[in-house]
């Protein structure tokens, strides 16, 4: 088998479940060193166990400018450097427009963008030149989901983020990349109204909704050199859903 990731080293935020632990096993079946992030450290510890090797846990949470530190202090110590950065954390509730509080917005956007922001921020003294960022978008941003207006404003501030990294690290040559999935079948979705999940698997042409797995493997795509001439855009891991 080739290691497309062979001794690289990668962050993932919100790695200990859904999307984010597919990617880890992902990387580290491609030859990576993969450090992962999360709030809970059960799930943090589950996820060590299954991953197996080549994997560093840090319970934190990326809203905390503290736990941010800490966490690249333990990446200084164990490695030094990083590849990869798969800003992967983030989530959102159902809320009628009307309904949505200060609290919840708040939560929401540190969530998502403030979070994001200031891993990336806090990270690139550690990344190599030629690395590659990775954030986690969603087809909320450019598709219309009720109840989810707040989650998709704040995935749609990561597009422009995404352009301006760009740019501003063209230098270095460093790529930085949005991938944005449509509904993927993780445990969070069974919180989602039947009527509204139904909704979300009829629109989608390819029928269904997406493996974790599905997801890992765009996310490989975009962390590899296969992905070397692709900076700036958003890859939609979608089944169509936003393309029509």
């Amino acid at each position: 088998m080739s290691e497309v990731l062979k001794g690289k080293v990668a962050l993932i935020t919100g790695g200990s479940s859904g999307i984010g632990l597919a990617t880890a096993v992902r990387f580290v079946n491609e030859g990576a060193y993969v450090f992962i992030t999360g709030r809970r450290q059960t799930e943090l510890d589950n996820a060590k166990t299954l991953i197996g090797r080549n994997v560093t846990t840090v319970q934190g949470d990326v809203t905390k400018l503290a736990d941010l530190d800490a966490l690249y202090e333990t990446i200084t110590r164990e490695k030094g450097h990083l590849d990869v950065i798969f800003a992967n954390a983030g989530g959102g509730g159902f809320e009628p427009f009307e309904a949505v509080t200060p609290e919840s917005f708040d939560a929401t956007f540190n969530l998502n963008i403030r979070g994001t922001f200031f891993t990336i921020q806090k990270g690139l003294p550690l990344l190599n030149d030629g690395a590659s960022i990775i954030m986690t978008g969603s087809i909320a941003a450019v598709k219309v989901v009720p109840y989810l207006g707040t989650y998709g404003a704040a995935k749609a501030a990561l597009r422009s983020l995404a352009r301006t990294l760009t740019v501003e690290l063209k230098d270095r040559k460093i790529r930085t990349n949005l991938l944005s999935p449509g509904p993927v079948d993780t445990p969070p979705m069974a919180g989602f109204p039947k009527e509204v999940l139904g909704a979300m698997v009829a629109s989608i042409p390819l029928g269904r909704m997406a493996s974790s797995e599905e997801l890992a493997a765009a996310a490989l795509f975009l962390a590899s050199s296969e992905s070397s001439f692709i900076t700036g855009i958003e890859l939609f891991a979608d089944g169509g859903a936003a393309q029509i």
